[in-house]
């Protein structure tokens, strides 16, 4: 029996690559600042009659149980407002040069970046990741960014080529063995990787995150235990159209010799990375994913 998708498939995959182009097209027309406020104000509107709102809605009350009825309300405004603008920034992030004269982009700990490369850089969907991956490949040091394929095949080429013009070269599937010996090679050969781990992985570990057990990935601190190269997190606020970019000290690995435990305090001390930088902005937060196992959000 062949996989080839039925032909409804492929004619839906057509019509959301037209889409796409033709949004594309439109957003050409116009200034960064106005792009991203228009996006915001867009799904700041429509978010919140989506089937993501309760699941935004539950996450947020799983991980701040004491907050207020009206403050959980204003964080999925915000939230949303985020989402909007990170979505309609997309397109045009090959306009973004995060270290030319203008102040679009703020980079801050760029002294960590120096004297740790190459590292294995972290960090989770904050504000607008992509502007992460931006300034890493703006860096002039070869990164490799992690990149989980897209299942419209159309609009995976055209994101492809969209990070292509602001600099990504390197995309590397997330899962699988080869994408492991991948980004293994990678490192040794004196080349930087760039994990995005704040999402659930069904083949990670069981680690608290904000209090509830949540599957997350192990790869970036198996990887740091076997190179022995550091793990440098990142994190990207957002103000407005306006980002910065932060370089984190590296983590502080336990290398007991104990696999599993030295594994599990790694990934451990991921997440609570990522809980700061939440709790920091909660608003800028990529709330639409499920983070935690399915029967929460039953």
């Amino acid at each position: 029996m062949s996989g080839k998708p039925s032909l409804t498939r492929r004619l839906s995959w057509r019509l959301e690559a037209l889409a796409y182009d033709c949004l594309s097209l439109i957003l050409k027309l116009f200034p960064f600042a106005a792009i991203s406020g228009f996006g915001g104000m867009l799904l700041r509107l429509i978010g919140p009659l989506t089937s993501k709102h309760a699941i935004a809605r539950k996450g947020l009350t799983m991980a701040f149980p004491n907050k207020s009825e009206d403050e959980i309300k204003t964080l999925l405004r915000g939230q949303w407002e985020n989402t909007g603008r990170t979505f309609a920034e997309f397109p045009i992030m090959h306009r973004v040069k995060a270290f030319a004269d203008d102040d679009r982009v703020e980079v801050r700990g760029l002294e960590i970046f120096e004297v740790n490369k190459p590292a294995i850089f972290i960090s989770g969907h904050f504000a607008n990741w992509e502007v992460m991956a931006t300034v890493l490949t703006q860096s002039g040091h070869p990164v490799r960014v992690t990149y989980r394929q897209i299942n419209n095949p159309h609009i995976d080429k055209r994101v492809r080529e969209q990070r292509e013009r602001y600099g990504t070269k390197f995309l590397v599937q997330k899962a699988g063995v080869k994408s492991g010996r991948e980004l293994f090679e990678t490192l040794r050969n004196g080349e930087s990787i760039a994990i995005l781990n704040d999402q659930k992985f069904n083949g990670g570990l069981s680690v608290p995150f904000f209090g509830h057990e949540a599957m997350t990935a192990q790869g970036a601190v198996r990887l740091a235990l076997k190179t022995n190269r550091p793990i440098v997190p990142m994190g990207v606020v957002r103000d407005g159209a306006k980002f910065i970019v932060t370089y984190y000290p590296p983590l502080e690995l336990t290398k007991s010799g104990q696999r599993e435990a030295d594994l599990f305090a790694g990934v451990s001390q991921i997440n609570r990375f990522m809980e700061d930088r939440v709790k920091e902005h909660p608003a800028q937060w990529f709330w639409v994913h499920r983070r935690w196992p399915k029967v929460h959000y039953r």
